[in-house]
């Protein structure tokens, strides 16, 4: 079995076939999955997926690029939602200094309102940084000294430095199929030398970042298996011991799994 982390399945580009997609992934060996919300306003759209489907759970949060929607969100709003049965963890949110589609104000003050909502619900929060190692390192350390909480740095393409400080505050993290990419040395250099082996899972990010070798199709649940290849490449493990190591770590870090 492997878990799909991180699946994007409620857009237009999965409207025409969720079903068909559903049930490839599982084909695969690709169940559960966790659909995410990336926008306070998709709530509905990503629980009603996981709502009709069993093997599917989801997440309440807003991406950093949709932070200036609802900057005076409370950590109290974001919790009552949360309590929704399928909801398995907080965001994903964060910050990104690429695009700059929210305020870095409005960036912060989102992200703060979803760690506070992390600690409340005890639920793990799901990270996005671009371009915000340093700027996301310093939070991580000063939130944690405020209390605790479980951090995932999803989709991880960031540098060793934010590797190592988040790592050291116990932070998990995820791959995608970047780390298949032909020039993603440093990516994969990350993974094997500064991410705990006790704190990988991987994800698709689909329908984005299709893994080698599905390159320029769109990304699917179904090609979970070619990540799970690829970083298992990199510790010399099969692809077996990477799906039991990987599923291990999943569950641990979203264990509100299998309750509802």
């Amino acid at each position: 079995m492997l878990i799909d982390t991180h699946v994007n399945l409620h857009g237009p580009e999965f409207a025409g076939d969720l079903n068909e997609v559903l049930g490839r992934a599982r084909e695969a060996g690709v169940s559960p999955m966790i659909a995410i919300c990336c926008k306070l306003s998709d709530f509905s759209a990503v629980s009603a997926i996981a709502d009709a489907h069993d093997d599917v759970w989801c997440t309440i949060g807003a991406h950093p690029h949709h932070a200036k929607d609802r900057p005076a969100i409370t950590a109290a709003e974001l919790a009552d939602i949360a309590r929704h049965p399928k909801v398995v963890a907080i965001g994903e949110t964060g910050l990104d200094f690429h695009y700059n589609y929210s305020p870095a104000e409005d960036q912060y003050a989102s992200l703060r309102a979803h760690i506070a909502e992390a600690r409340i619900t005890g639920l793990p929060i799901i990270l996005h940084c671009r371009e915000a190692d340093a700027q996301m390192a310093d939070l991580l350390e000063e939130e944690m000294e405020q209390g605790a909480f479980r951090a995932l740095l999803h989709c991880y393409t960031g540098g060793e430095e934010l590797a190592r400080r988040a790592a050291a505050l116990g932070a998990w993290f995820s791959a995608s199929g970047i780390i298949s990419f032909k020039k993603a040395d440093d990516v994969r250099a990350v993974f094997r030398d500064w991410v705990p082996h006790d704190r990988v899972i991987i994800e698709t990010d689909c329908p984005y970042l299709s893994p080698v070798p599905k390159r320029g199709q769109r990304n699917e649940p179904a090609f979970l298996p070619h990540v799970a290849d690829a970083l298992g490449a990199l510790h010399g493990w099969s692809r077996e011991e990477t799906a039991q190591r990987t599923t291990r770590n999943a569950l641990a870090l979203f264990d509100r799994i299998g309750v509802a």
